[in-house]
């Protein structure tokens, strides 16, 4: 399928992605938060606490796939987008998937040589080569004019869209949250994070995620550090948005003005619905 409407990509390295392997394990079904062993039975003097208390609850990631989908596909069925592809001429390739894996910044190779690990004869396998080829440059050479049929056939295999999911918490969802948590911030926050990484990457450029973060500790506290949590995520938001107006693929910054801002503005630290929002004039809702 195809999303016309998609607008970015994140920027990311391979080196930057080795540094933000932190579990890799999934949170497909189970939240970054759960624990082994059994569960104590509450008592009656007890109220038993939640299982998670951030954007890793279920719900709360799936609010989170929907956001980023809003952005990136102009939709909120993020779970049709696994056989999303396309070339939006950003200079990274192929953009494709659920979170926009691309053929010039190698978190797509990372991708299909996972796929390939676990189904060695799929349809994408053959094209390993080319991948490592073009990484790092907006290339088709060896991918054309075959690539996008093999991708769109690949992604109806459950263990494609798998695959997916699991680099997608891997490389992006983890880290942020893991990040997020580490710094005091609530859900919102952890989001606001998690949308940075997933559109620039966590390298060691001026608009990758740890610079950005870097540009809001210059303004103020997290509440790890004893600062005011809504104070510490506009300063971040001032810094996001100054590192997208750097690139012209990312300088419509509605993701941030008309959507998370929105959320910390009305206080919603908990990212809790009904949500409404905008991006790049398209309304969204979720009940």
């Amino acid at each position: 399928m195809y999303a016309p409407h998609k607008r970015t990509a994140r920027r990311t390295t391979r080196s930057a992605r080795g540094a933000l392997v932190a579990l890799g394990l999934t949170l497909t079904a189970v939240p970054a938060t759960a624990f082994a062993g059994p569960t104590p039975a509450p008592t009656a003097a007890h109220q038993p606490e939640a299982a998670s208390t951030g954007l890793d609850d279920p719900a709360k990631k799936d609010i989170a796939m929907q956001l980023v989908s809003s952005a990136e596909n102009s939709s909120l069925d993020w779970k049709a987008q696994y056989g999303y592809i396309e070339d939006i001429g950003d200079g990274r390739g192929y953009t494709a998937g659920i979170i926009g894996f691309c053929s010039g910044t190698g978190d797509m190779l990372d991708l299909v040589e996972l796929y390939t690990q676990r189904k060695p004869d799929n349809v994408l396998a053959g094209y390993l080569p080319a991948l490592r080829e073009v990484d790092g440059s907006d290339s088709h050479d060896g991918l054309d004019p075959g690539f996008q049929d093999a991708w769109e056939t690949a992604a109806q295999d459950p263990d494609f869209q798998q695959a997916q999911n699991d680099e997608r918490d891997r490389v992006y969802f983890d880290p942020a949250v893991s990040r997020g948590k580490s710094d005091g911030l609530g859900t919102l926050g952890q989001f606001a994070y998690y949308d940075a990484i997933v559109m620039h990457g966590d390298g060691g450029d001026s608009t990758s995620f740890g610079s950005i973060r870097q540009r809001a500790l210059e303004k103020a506290k997290p509440p790890a550090q004893g600062g005011d949590e809504v104070a510490y995520l506009d300063a971040f938001l001032d810094a996001r948005v100054w590192a997208m107006e750097q690139e012209e693929a990312h300088s419509d910054t509605s993701r941030v003005d008309t959507a998370q801002r929105v959320f910390l503005r009305n206080g919603n630290l908990n990212l809790d619905p009904p949500l409404d929002w905008k991006v790049y004039g398209d309304s969204f809702h979720i009940g």
